[in-house]
């Protein structure tokens, strides 16, 4: 029932829509739309002031391709998108390739591989953000939210320890200010890792 939520957030926003259309229609592969887009558009629609798709950081596409574990493939995926439609700011991530780069980016032991999407979404570093969407050939939207919808849908800014460690997490709660962006958002001390 709340996958159904959350898909009418999404279909009612055109922007998303599109950007999920491109996503689809490049045909990279098991391409989804996740993370930050994602909690902004449902956040700024119910604990906020609206989405507004120009506030956008990023567009985080994650897709899986174990066959080719190079930076180039994720420029050549981002330029694919941007190729499709200029505006949005894409950022394409291979995550069959993330343990390849992880460590060197952000410091820690190193990661296994990812062998699915879903694996994936679930290292994202807060459960809200933890979610991805994308849109099948008959435009019926996929929803991959490996610890439910609860935290995005009722506006909980909840650490996942899986991957990120409370200084991270303390880190982003400083760069995102959630409770400034969206008032009616609850954020929960990173220190209470405990769900």
């Amino acid at each position: 029932m709340r996958e159904e939520e959350l898909r009418d957030l999404v279909r009612g926003d055109g922007w998303l829509m599109r950007a999920l259309g491109v996503v689809r229609d490049t045909g990279l592969p098991d391409a989804w739309i996740g993370a930050g887009v994602v909690r902004d558009l449902v956040w700024g629609r119910r604990y906020g002031h609206g989405f507004d798709p120009s506030a956008v950081r990023d567009v985080d596409v994650v897709f899986l391709d174990p066959t080719d574990l190079t930076r180039a493939n994720d420029d050549r995926a981002t330029a694919r998108l941007a190729t499709a439609w200029p505006q949005p700011p894409w950022e394409a991530k291979n995550q069959a390739a993330v343990h390849t780069w992880y460590p060197a980016t952000f410091g820690g032991d190193p990661v296994a591989p990812l062998r699915t999407i879903a694996e994936a979404v679930a290292t994202w570093p807060e459960y809200a953000t933890a979610v991805a969407v994308r849109l099948h050939a008959d435009d019926r939207i996929a929803v991959c939210a490996p610890y439910g919808l609860d935290d995005l849908l009722d506006g909980v800014w909840r650490h996942n320890p899986t991957r990120a460690g409370r200084e991270v997490s303390r880190r982003r709660l400083a760069r995102h200010r959630p409770a400034a962006r969206w008032p009616g958002v609850r954020v929960l001390d990173p220190a209470a890792d405990d769900r």
